[in-house]
């Protein structure tokens, strides 16, 4: 049979991505990605070592990533990511920036890490004060706590399972768990991380009971990776990455009305779970509701009276 008509394949851009040895979610990136885009992944090589500083530290050298970045550009990518939070939050904001250097001068393509996304994310949604999700020990997270603090960020609470291994097997139902006991005080968004931790259909739900923007570590690697080469990340009710849900429930707070730009250190005002789902408040008759008079209205004029 005669194929020509078709005319493909079209043409593709590429996203290179360098996953730890144990990353397991390919699938969960692919969700971002739009159909003209390509993702190549390559992993670091094996260490017997558990998730902790250590093993950040690992897979994070120079040297790995030189022989990764290298592997990748035989197919041309035209950028390149390094998934793994807290092997690019483990030097600090200085380390992060010299690991995207690194793998810019190995490969000669634009490069960019899990942890500098987020950075970048949130000067995007103008949140600076967070609530913290993270599958790690105690140690990893205040890690990261010390890198957003680094770079002017606060985190309000935070909650953290204490893991050093399949990440990647925790369900939903914990990480919306988690995220319920971090969202305490006054934050702007949330944040999920660790780019082994399964997130892409939670962050909807959360965003609609939370009522601000839900950031993940595999959501925010793709975003920036996207972007830096004109694609638009994929995500329906994703305050990040979806127009419509930066108008909804996330861009909201707890009376109902969109959210005061300048809110708390510029983000988003914090409302309570429940209001998310409450529906407009129920008022006794008369009561006025924002100026309107809600009293009850006059009886109907019955017209004139039937013939007889």
């Amino acid at each position: 049979m005669d194929v020509s008509f078709l005319g493909g394949p079209q043409p593709q851009l590429g996203v290179g991505v360098v996953a730890p040895f144990d990353f397991a979610l390919d699938r969960e990136l692919w969700r971002w990605v739009p159909d003209d885009v390509s993702l190549h992944l390559t992993r670091t090589p094996f260490v017997p070592v558990e998730v902790s500083l250590d093993l950040a530290r690992l897979v994070s050298e120079h040297e790995t990533l030189d022989a990764a970045v290298q592997a990748l550009c035989a197919v041309s990518p035209q950028v390149i990511c390094y998934a793994c939070t807290s092997g690019s939050f483990v030097g600090g904001v200085a380390g992060e920036r010299a690991m995207c250097a690194a793998m810019t001068q190995a490969g000669e393509v634009p490069s960019l890490t899990t942890s500098g996304a987020l950075i970048e994310a949130l000067r995007e949604i103008g949140a600076r004060r967070i609530a913290l999700v993270t599958p790690y020990t105690k140690s990893v997270t205040d890690s990261l706590e010390e890198y957003l603090a680094e770079a002017g960020i606060t985190v309000t609470g935070r909650a953290y399972l204490g893991l050093t291994r399949h990440i990647w097997k925790v369900p939903y139902r914990d990480v919306v768990d988690m995220a319920r006991a971090a969202v305490v005080g006054a934050a702007d968004a949330l944040f999920i991380s660790c780019t082994n931790l399964p997130t892409y259909d939670v962050i909807p739900q959360l965003e609609a009971e939370l009522r601000m923007p839900v950031l993940s570590a595999n959501q925010v690697t793709m975003w920036a990776a996207l972007r830096a080469i004109g694609a638009q990340a994929v995500g329906s009710y994703q305050a990040l990455v979806d127009p419509v849900a930066r108008r909804g429930p996330a861009a909201m707070n707890g009376t109902g009305q969109p959210a005061a730009p300048g809110g708390p250190d510029g983000g988003l005002p914090r409302a309570t779970p429940e209001a998310a789902f409450a529906g407009p408040p129920v008022l006794p008759e008369g009561e006025p509701v924002d100026g309107v008079d809600t009293g009850p209205c006059p009886p109907e004029d019955p017209g004139p009276p039937p013939p007889v």
